[in-house]
């Protein structure tokens, strides 16, 4: 994420690898709010040099998501802008061009060697102090690269096309250091980091280089992620510096990670399968595989509860307010108040504050998810009155959009099965005798509403000598099913008179 300072401009580079992870969502989110606090420009930037792992219909499922989210970009390969390309893998022969500037000018090297002869080093190199040998000051004399081989040899394996790549060479024993909008100075030995690969065998950049590269290209003043690409730093800062752009170099801010629900590790798409809720902002399908990956969106999240969810995962402005607008946060974010340490996904908070969102809503904001919701599962709902009445019923009851269908979709069609069990216990012929003279006496009640039929029903009940509390039950489960819903005398005079009785008379079939 990178705010771009002559333009005004913030920018979100992800790779097109596949689904859009929540930790990724609130990347864009903080650099959007930032970007929006300085009246910016929010540009998408693809970042598809990595043409192995690149994967079909991604690019579109990234601006998908991002639009749901309310964070549509002002520029990106769909809509262009000042700084197109914006896919990396059309800028391709620029990033070249400057990784044999660093070669030419010693800050970088030639390397042919071959996947054997890399794992080959590996093995040799191995010790229980090193398991994981890597390309870099203490081995690189010992590999096949233009440091040891002689100029004319190099010459000649480039002039016949021979494969390689280009290494950054790392000094030796050198401090590298940066101050972090987040962490403050952060200081690394140069010697711990290895030789990144530059350029690859096939062309394309690696991640380290194309994004100095595009950051320096589009006048980038500020970049935001995750701080997983903190040992990342000390490669990416002496880029700057050996290709003469030092006093143009961004601020950083590397996030915390949003960790697992124990707080340890990150949280990955795994966990979210192990333990039963949704990683991804939107559904994924792998076009490799045809697995589909549930996502926030789908599972019944509003957009405006996932955003605020994420904006808290990490940052508070320093007060007990947990509900945010959008407009909102605009206004109170600031880094300063971002927290060091990872934060842990509590997928049960999560919903509280989709629950929260769904109460925020008023019935005709939400109308068009419910109506498409019952459609979806085959439930007609032409009556936008009707529908408006019941959302405002029920809303409180629902955690997730999908709640809606078993909160609501009775007001539209009869349950087929009823909770008989519930109600057989406590069931006898009294009961079965007011419920029947109850629907002789509905039928000539004129004026049919939630107050008149809960008089009618309390006389009733009276004249019988039959306690309220033990007959109320039977008639919310003959009315809808269960026991759930609103106040039984509600849901009685939204489903009218008609159905009321009929399901009452159905409900005693049952019963009796």
């Amino acid at each position: 994420m990178l705010f771009i300072k002559h333009s005004q401009g913030l920018s979100f580079a992800p790779s097109p690898t596949g689904g859009l992870h929540l930790g990724g969502v609130r990347t864009v989110l903080y650099n959007y709010l930032f970007a929006k606090q300085h009246n910016g420009t929010f540009i998408l930037r693809i970042e598809d040099t990595d043409q192995t792992r690149y994967v079909a219909g991604a690019e579109e499922y990234i601006q998908e998501c991002l639009k749901w989210c309310g964070l549509e970009p002002d520029e990106s390969p769909l809509h262009g802008g000042p700084y197109a390309p914006y896919r990396q893998s059309e800028r391709k022969e620029m990033y070249r061009r400057f990784a044999e500037q660093l070669v030419k000018q010693g800050n970088a090297y030639y390397a042919f060697d071959t996947p054997q002869e890399l794992e080959e080093m590996r093995e040799k190199f191995r010790t229980d102090d090193n398991p994981s040998p890597q390309y870099s000051h203490g081995t690189r004399e010992k590999m096949r690269n233009s440091l040891t081989l002689g100029e004319d040899e190099v010459n000649r394996l480039l002039g016949e096309g021979a494969q390689h790549v280009i290494r950054i060479k790392m000094p030796e024993n050198e401090t590298i250091t940066f101050t972090d909008m987040i962490r403050g100075e952060v200081a690394f030995n140069s010697s711990l980091s290895d030789d990144k690969v530059l350029l690859k065998a096939d062309g394309m950049p690696t991640y380290h280089l194309a994004v100095v590269v595009d950051d320096y290209s589009m006048k980038i003043t500020h970049a935001f992620r995750g701080e997983e690409w903190l040992p990342s730093a000390p490669v990416h800062v002496l880029l700057w510096k050996y290709l003469g752009w030092a006093q143009e170099m961004p601020e950083w801010a590397h996030l915390p990670l949003i960790l697992k629900p124990d707080g340890h590790g990150k949280l990955s798409k795994r966990d979210g399968d192990r333990l039963g809720f949704p990683v991804f902002a939107m559904n994924w399908k792998d076009p490799r595989t045809n697995e589909v990956t549930t996502g926030f969106r789908e599972l019944g999240f509003l957009p405006e509860a996932f955003v605020n969810l994420l904006a808290v995962l990490g940052w508070n402005d320093g007060t007990e307010q947990e509900l945010y607008s959008m407009e909102e946060l605009i206004e109170k974010f600031s880094l300063q108040h971002v927290h060091k340490g990872g934060a842990k996904f509590n997928f049960e908070k999560a919903k509280w504050f989709n629950h929260e969102w769904i109460k925020r809503y008023n019935s005709a904001g939400l109308r068009q998810k419910v109506k498409e919701l019952f459609e979806e599962k085959g439930i007609e709902t032409t009556e936008d009155e009707k529908l408006d009445k019941v959302i405002e019923l029920v809303k409180d009851r629902c955690t997730l959009l999908s709640d809606f269908y078993q909160q609501g979709a009775f007001f539209f069609k009869a349950p087929e099965i009823l909770d008989v069990a519930s109600v057989k216990p406590k069931w006898n012929d009294d009961k079965a005798m007011f419920f029947d003279i109850l629907c002789e006496k509905f039928t000539v009640l004129q004026d049919w509403s939630a107050a008149n039929i809960e008089v009618l029903f309390k006389e009733t009940a009276a004249e019988k000598e039959l306690k309220m509390g033990e007959l109320q039950l039977p008639f919310r489960v003959m009315l809808v099913g269960g026991k759930f819903g609103p106040t039984v005398f509600d849901i009685a005079a939204l489903i009218g008179k008609e159905d009321t009785i009929q399901r009452v008379r159905n409900g005693l079939g049952q019963l009796t």
